[in-house]
């Protein structure tokens, strides 16, 4: 049985020095390699192995299983590296093995269960092979071993007519991390946008009708893509078949490469696809939708 475009998650399954099985999604992995000779520096954040040279360029090596809570591997160069590229930096993972590819549908990929709490770092669980594989949130990772901050927004960014056109205008903002929507919130917020947020395309869903239905639509949704059950390509698919809230201008707000997903975006019916995160970039893409509304 074939998947359907936007219903596919590819899967980069691998293990942690403890044996835990994790997985991570394939687009967000550059390649994989031995772990090479690293260079301590005195200063790092102690969930940092130290940085490798990786055909010219530095790159920071995780010590994943650190990061995420569990005992640290030895202070050896056993294991590998997987090499991420994501919201705009790369690092490396250090972890003990990878094992394999594997195909599985959005839509059986389930929320964190209830109670794991905030350290869990994990965006969803699915089952492979009647195993249970956690997705790994990669960005949570990365915030908590150095938080983004948020730039100022400078008065010479937009020009009058810019402000004057989002200030009021309706947005809501769907994302299953509390990064994203934090970050995206910010800014939003800065614009003096009149904005809402969600966790789940279900609830976007829900909300836009009932917006729709009390005569105050949204008028732009800004949608992460990767969320367990339903991902972004599907909910755009979904809203695309809706007579009444099918309409609205929707960017597809993604940490992966946004030039990779532009070409499927604009095939599921998106407007626009940024990668994240810069409040130029979002501020501007804001403008250009609006601006397509008037």
């Amino acid at each position: 049985m074939s998947l359907v475009l936007g219903d596919a998650l590819s899967l980069l399954l691998f293990r942690l020095h403890s044996g835990r099985l994790l997985g991570i999604n394939l687009l967000k992995v550059q390649e994989i390699i031995p772990c090479p000779t690293l260079t301590k520096l005195p200063s790092r954040h102690p969930h940092v192995r130290g940085v490798a040279t990786l055909r010219g360029s530095a790159l920071t090596v995780i010590d994943l299983a650190k990061a995420i809570g569990e005992q640290g591997v030895p202070s050896n160069n056993d294991g590998c590296l997987i090499v991420t590229e994501l919201s705009r930096s790369r690092q490396g993972l250090h972890v003990q093995s990878v094992e394999r590819i594997v195909q599985c549908y959005t839509r059986d990929v389930r929320p964190p269960p209830a109670g794991s709490g905030s350290k869990a770092f994990i965006t969803g669980v699915t089952q492979i092979d009647g195993k249970i594989v956690q997705i790994l949130d990669i960005e949570k990772v990365l915030h908590e071993l150095a938080p983004m901050v948020i730039e100022e927004l400078d008065e010479q960014m937009l020009s009058e007519r810019e402000r004057a056109l989002l200030k009021g205008r309706r947005v809501l903002v769907v994302d299953d991390s509390h990064v994203a929507l934090h970050q995206t919130m910010i800014t939003l917020r800065k614009l003096q946008l009149d904005c809402q947020m969600v966790r789940s395309a279900a609830e976007a869903l829900e909300l836009l009708q009932a917006q729709y239905e009390a005569g105050q639509p949204i008028e732009v949704l800004v949608s992460d893509i990767e969320m367990p059950e339903m991902d972004g390509y599907d909910l755009v698919r979904t809203l695309r078949k809706k007579p009444d809230i099918g309409q609205l201008y929707v960017l597809l707000h993604t940490s992966l490469d946004s030039t990779m997903n532009t070409e499927k975006a604009k095939a599921v019916g998106a407007n626009d696809v940024l990668t994240k995160f810069s409040i130029v970039d979002l501020s501007k893409s804001l403008v250009r939708a609006f601006e397509s509304l008037q």
